[in-house]
């Protein structure tokens, strides 16, 4: 039994209207783990340039990372993105990307993780995501998928192809509108989900997420926050959280996926008061529980309706 974890892990340049960082550890893997590991062991595969610091691999190694799957390409540079929130928090304008080692990024899945019983893909080209997929000679219990717009401007029949691969499928708002031409997003979710996920996640940010499964809709709020200095990350953290819950109690259920949904949730809650993973790494499980019980009386009320 495994939690096998996909994705980049890069630096970035953040800018919002409330700060600045230099160029500081990201990637969608890297905030995954960071995360996951609050609940069970992660199993990574990525690729990182000589540049990425030693001291953050061998971090997520004491975290519980094995990083077997994770090439390091001495001679090349790691992922960089660089990115500047407007006032609302919620649009950004790209300022650099460097694909660098993702370029010609070929996953190998080792002989050590072929016990994968849930597979977290992490935002990256369709095909790499199916690659693991396909590379794994046992299908795991659960795939979870995230994606996002740019592949369904660039490559939408990989990404259809890969989509119908996967259990769960994770999209905002605005990318389940776009790859389902709906704009309710009860009809989006109605015509995702006969592309072949049997679940659907949609982030809304600030305002919450929505499960979808056949004809159950579960919607968690956002916790209303003082402070938000950097979003980026957010939906990869919420996914960690989501992913991680499911790994730990292996219980794929509609009921428990809307406890994962919370618990992302709260861990989101936390990845967005600091630069970076720096708040991850801080949090302890108590801090955790008492996140998610915020997260339970914001929602909590007696009715009597005689």
């Amino acid at each position: 039994m495994s939690l096998v974890v996909v994705g980049s892990m890069a630096f970035d340049a953040i800018e919002t209207p409330f700060g600045k960082s230099d160029k500081i550890v990201g990637g969608a893997a890297t905030y995954i783990a960071w995360c996951a590991t609050n609940f069970t062991p992660v199993k990574q595969i990525s690729v990182v340039g000589g540049d990425f610091p030693t001291e953050e691999l061998q971090a997520l190694e004491e975290r519980g990372v094995n990083l077997e799957g994770v090439q390091i390409k001495k001679e090349e540079k790691s992922f960089f993105w660089s990115g500047r929130y407007h006032m609302d928090m919620n649009s950004r304008d790209t300022l650099a990307t460097e694909l660098n080692v993702l370029a010609n990024f070929e996953p190998t899945v080792p002989e050590s993780y072929q016990d994968c019983d849930f597979l977290m893909l992490g935002n990256l080209v369709p095909s790499v995501q199916r690659s693991v997929i396909e590379q794994l000679r046992k299908r795991p219990k659960l795939i979870v998928m995230d994606t996002m717009n740019f592949w369904m401007d660039t490559m939408p029949e990989e990404l259809e192809k890969t989509i119908a691969m996967v259990d769960v499928l994770m999209v905002n708002d605005s990318e389940a509108r776009q790859l389902s031409g709906q704009y309710s997003l009860v009809k989006a979710a109605a015509t995702i989900l006969k592309m072949g996920p049997k679940f659907l996640v949609i982030k809304k940010g600030e305002h919450g997420a929505l499960l979808f499964h056949g004809n159950q809709v579960f919607f968690a709020p956002a916790l209303p926050l003082e402070e938000v200095f950097d979003p980026t990350g957010a939906g990869d953290t919420f996914a960690g959280g989501f992913i991680g819950h499911l790994a730990k109690t292996k219980d794929i259920s509609f009921e428990n996926m809307k406890t994962a949904i919370i618990i992302g949730s709260a861990l989101a809650s936390f990845c967005v008061e600091k630069f970076g993973t720096t708040r991850l790494r801080e949090i302890s499980a108590n801090d955790i529980t008492e996140r998610i019980e915020e997260f339970v009386q914001l929602v909590h009320f007696d009715i009597n309706l005689q």
